[in-house]
């Protein structure tokens, strides 16, 4: 007697692991943040004393101090839950934003009054750091909220994601274990800043698109205005 072939189990969907983005899992690793934080603060250092908030070390100081403080509390990983340390975390982003925008109005502002761009060189250098700044701010400010943080995702008390990535909508393309981490978050914001658009990774809340577009035209005006002046200046 014979009998139909069965599947095996792990083909049954309902065998299938959750995906570590829906569960409790280890929290994510500092390294990458920090380094982020770090390479800001350093691009910020050092532009123009002309395009800085007065006192120059002001804002520096007080990030790199934010930045001791929240290491001291997740030296390793992050999976302290705490209203102070979160609340650490979104005014550390929150300097190194202030100071950005601060740079590149005075950059702008600069371009359009002809004050600015003497030397091609030294314009495109600017620009590029005010520009990656941008990229690594909104990257952290992705990597912040989406899912109420890098706490809340790694205790997984938020179901809907705020940003919708690949391996979300085809798990079987992701090894059990992947959760979205900082560098996907810079990943989105660089692709954003170049794109100007969504391209792998789509906005779901309301936050999350107008945030996005917010920076799409900060890139867009930043690169529009130093590249075409570096191109005048060439000629």
């Amino acid at each position: 007697m014979t009998h139909a072939p069965q599947d095996e189990p792990e083909h049954h969907p309902e065998h299938r692991p959750l995906p570590a983005w829906l569960r409790v899992t280890q929290g994510e690793t500092r390294w990458a943040s920090t380094l982020a934080v770090l390479t800001a603060v350093g691009l910020q250092w050092a532009l123009p004393e002309r395009l800085s908030i007065h006192p120059e070390w002001l804002l520096p100081a007080l990030e790199i101090a934010l930045m001791v403080a929240l290491i001291a509390g997740n030296p390793v990983r992050i999976e302290r839950a705490s209203r102070l340390y979160r609340l650490a975390g979104l005014v550390l982003i929150a300097c190194i934003s202030a100071a950005n925008g601060w740079s590149a109005v005075r950059l702008v502002v600069g371009l359009v009054r002809g004050q600015e761009g003497a030397d091609a060189a030294a314009l495109l250098v600017t620009g590029g750091g005010i520009w990656l700044t941008n990229v690594i701010v909104f990257a952290l400010w992705y990597w912040e909220w989406d899912r109420g943080g890098p706490v809340a995702r790694m205790q997984a008390t938020r179901t809907f994601p705020d940003f919708l990535f690949p391996q979300m909508q085809s798990p079987e393309l992701a090894p059990p274990h992947w959760e979205p981490a900082f560098p996907d978050y810079l990943y989105l914001s660089f692709t954003n800043a170049t794109a100007f658009s969504p391209t792998d990774v789509m906005p779901l809340n309301r936050w999350a698109k107008m945030l996005m577009m917010v920076q799409s035209a900060v890139s867009l005006l930043t690169v529009v205005l130093v590249v075409a002046r570096a191109v005048n200046i060439l000629k």
